[in-house]
């Protein structure tokens, strides 16, 4: 049988590209998003002549990732690409509790459900990859974004003690994709397109950074920031003070600072 590839948040954006990458690689995919967009995406991925299969559902949930799961059924998953997640603009005051739970579900508590259904029978028979996206981000405490960050925090520390747990399993990798800011839905999704971040047009091409991606977990890399200014800001981020990387990050993503550039 074909290689057989999972790719979540496939509907736009990193995970479309990725989802594109596997199906010109020869991967049978199963792709899914929380849109029906995703139909029209998987109609895309068909024109390389791989088995394609779409599911509309919230990975913010179990039911959600449940669905995912029995569309594989029996299938051996080669590759996973945890991808699917999203950002919440303003003050974290200002924010519904349905709307930075939704973050949380879908970043972390669908992610880890969803690795834990699959990555046990990687390990068993000691073959597979795993991609994850997790975000430079995550190092940089994100005032006006606080609760994005903080999920992308823990993506990172996450996915870099579980590859020491696995490190045994030799032939499964697991690998962390950490990009800056992509030109993606992601800002206006998170009603932050009068932000000074969100109204930059110097994002990173999501193409540029799902083929980052893609090259890393091929190769059985743990990480990658994706994009040279990207892995200079994770490594500033490690010798500056919180304080001051907050007020940085203020600067980016409060409310009207788009204005002001």
């Amino acid at each position: 049988m074909s290689k057989f590839a999972i790719i979540t948040g496939a509907s736009t954006g990193i995970g479309f590209e990725l989802a594109t990458l596997a199906a010109k690689d020869g991967y049978d995919i199963l792709v899914v998003a929380n849109e029906p967009l995703i139909n029209a995406a998987a109609q895309d991925f068909e024109q390389f002549g791989t088995t394609v299969v779409s599911i509309e559902a919230d990975l913010a949930t179990t039911d959600g990732v449940d669905a995912l799961l029995e569309a594989v059924g029996t299938r051996q998953v080669d590759l996973l690409c945890a991808n699917a997640g999203h950002g919440l603009g303003h003050a974290f005051l200002d924010q519904q509790v349905t709307d930075w739970r939704h973050v949380i579900d879908t970043n972390i508590t669908g992610t880890l459900y969803l690795i834990q259904k699959v990555l046990p029978a990687m390990v068993a028979r000691n073959e597979g990859k795993v991609l994850v996206t997790g975000s430079v981000a995550g190092y940089i405490p994100g005032a006006f974004q606080a609760v994005y960050n903080g999920t992308k925090a823990f993506v990172d520390s996450f996915t870099e003690a579980l590859r020491n747990e696995i490190k045994d399993s030799d032939g499964v990798t697991l690998t962390t994709l950490m990009p800056g800011p992509v030109d993606t839905e992601f800002f206006e999704r998170g009603d932050m397109l009068d932000t000074s971040v969100g109204a930059d047009p110097n994002k990173s091409d999501p193409a540029d950074v799902a083929r980052d991606g893609w090259d890393a977990v091929m190769a059985g890399k743990a990480s990658i920031f994706s994009g040279w200014k990207t892995k200079l800001q994770g490594v500033l981020a490690n010798v500056t003070p919180g304080s001051v990387l907050a007020e940085q990050h203020r600067k980016m993503a409060e409310p009207g600072t788009a204005e002001s550039e």
